[in-house]
């Protein structure tokens, strides 16, 4: 049965970067409630990514499990900033994990627009850097005010990043690199305010293969970084 989207929100109305989505990812939905979104709290997930109660496993156990107004009333009564359970690399750090899946140049392009840009945040950064670990996938719910404030910043460091990066000749895979980056960025911005945040699992909404997940991750570990 074909799918009537005609009441969804999009993210190509009001003020937009719409047209960015391929090298921007689901940041085109984060700027959307930037720039668009009137409510105390704003927030994005993803189309196959949710917040999620427990540890569901079944696809239809996780859709059952995705939180609900009631559940983030709940959290919100003790903090104002949701994110992902963190996910844990171990043999990997952050910048490590990075380079070896993408261009090790845009990285290196991040780190310089910090410094010249919010080196107030460069000791943040380059601890993050040196992590096993990290609040991935550019999932978060925060109090409005404080959704602004980081999405002014993201974007503002990412506009400088796009400046000065070339995409000629990066596969449409490799062109998502506003999207890769940025999430190495919440964590920057959040320790350098002290905010207090919580955790959520989450669940990916389709059948995942871990064993090909994993293998593809040793197999970018084996073959060292990309240039």
């Amino acid at each position: 049965m074909r799918r009537d989207y005609t009441d969804y929100l999009r993210d190509n109305i009001g003020a937009n970067i719409s047209c960015k989505n391929d090298t921007y990812c689901e940041l085109t939905g984060l700027y959307w409630a930037w720039k668009n979104l009137h409510a105390d709290y704003k927030g994005i997930v993803h189309y196959r990514r949710h917040f999620v109660s427990g540890f569901p496993r079944r696809v239809a156990s996780k859709r059952s499990a995705i939180l609900r107004q009631e559940d983030y009333e709940k959290i919100f009564a003790r903090s104002d900033i949701l994110l992902p359970r963190k996910r844990h690399y171990y043999i990997e750090t952050n910048a490590s994990h990075y380079i070896h899946a993408h261009h090790k140049k845009d990285l290196a392009t991040l780190e310089n627009v910090i410094r010249e840009h919010a080196p107030d945040y460069l000791p943040c950064f380059q601890r993050q850097m040196h992590r096993t670990y990290a609040h991935m996938f550019n999932m978060m719910v925060m109090r409005a005010d404080l959704f602004d404030q980081y999405a002014e910043w993201l974007f503002a460091i990412l506009g400088e990043v796009e400046r000065c990066t070339d995409l000629t000749g990066y596969t449409t895979y490799e062109r998502r690199v506003y999207g890769f980056l940025s999430e190495l960025l919440p964590d920057v911005w959040i320790e350098r305010h002290g905010y207090p945040y919580q955790e959520a699992e989450v669940a990916f909404m389709e059948h995942q293969n871990w064993l090909k997940k994993g293998a593809k991750f040793l197999m970018r570990k084996v073959k060292g970084e990309m240039k």
